[in-house]
């Protein structure tokens, strides 16, 4: 029996060759896929509850999209049928970036708060900053997805909205409602997360609920002091 073998459009991308701009939009809208990856390390680094809990949104946002792109079963545009597989509504690749986008600016504005530099224009600007790059670098993937004809503009649309929406509800009510009232039946479900032995035993926490900047700067400060200890014992060796 002949063998069925089809492409992997995991990493496929087709472009305008004649175009840098083409290009540079082809490589951005392979940026989703080195996401996943990050989280696995960010979860395995810091054991912090709020990224394992974003990266659990993110595959379930992943898995709706699956099954929509099932219920729809609407086609992707007509220019690109000679190289496409699958459904094209809504496009996982805006969903996903929508659900990464609205899940981290809604933590960067409700939760964490960034080393100050003293001056206080200077601290917004740099929130500006932030908040302006993460919605940049959504939107610009979103539109590769035009401009590289894998799908059009309702589908896109479609999908960065409903990324947007899972990722506002699932930070509001896994995150903001327990940090905010740890009493309610949010907070008591998170609490309960935290003390299981198995989480325990993984050594998993949850910094944000102790520290404003999750824990960051306390540990630069541990690790400075050490630091300097450990150079100062270096050269008090070399003078001896």
């Amino acid at each position: 029996m002949e063998e069925a073998r089809v492409s992997l459009d995991l990493t496929h991308v087709i472009y305008d060759a004649s175009s840098h701009t083409s290009l540079a939009l082809a490589l951005l809208t392979l940026s989703p896929i080195l996401i996943m990856p990050a989280y696995g390390v960010l979860a395995v680094q810091t054991r912090e509850l709020t990224i394992i809990n974003m990266w659990a949104g993110q595959l379930v946002s992943e898995g709706l999209n699956l099954v929509l792109k099932r219920i729809f079963k609407e086609e992707r545009p007509a220019e690109g049928q000679l190289h496409l597989n699958g459904y094209g509504f809504p496009s996982s690749h805006s969903q996903y970036m929508g659900y990464f986008g609205a899940f981290l600016v809604c933590h960067m504005y409700l939760r964490h708060r960034f080393a100050s530099t003293g001056y206080p224009l200077a601290d917004q600007a740099f929130r500006f900053f932030v908040y302006l790059t993460i919605t940049t670098w959504v939107v610009l993937v979103a539109y590769s997805r035009l401009n590289l004809l894998y799908h059009t503009p309702h589908q896109v649309l479609w999908g960065l909205g409903i990324g947007a929406s899972i990722g506002v509800v699932h930070y509001i009510f896994t995150e903001h409602l327990p940090h905010r009232w740890p009493l309610s039946t949010f907070g008591r479900i998170r609490t309960a997360v935290l003390t299981n032995p198995v989480v325990q035993w993984m050594q998993i926490r949850d910094g944000w609920a102790v520290w404003a900047d999750g824990g960051r700067e306390g540990e630069w400060q541990r690790w400075k002091i050490k630091y300097n200890e450990h150079q100062a014992s270096f050269h008090q060796k070399r003078v001896d």
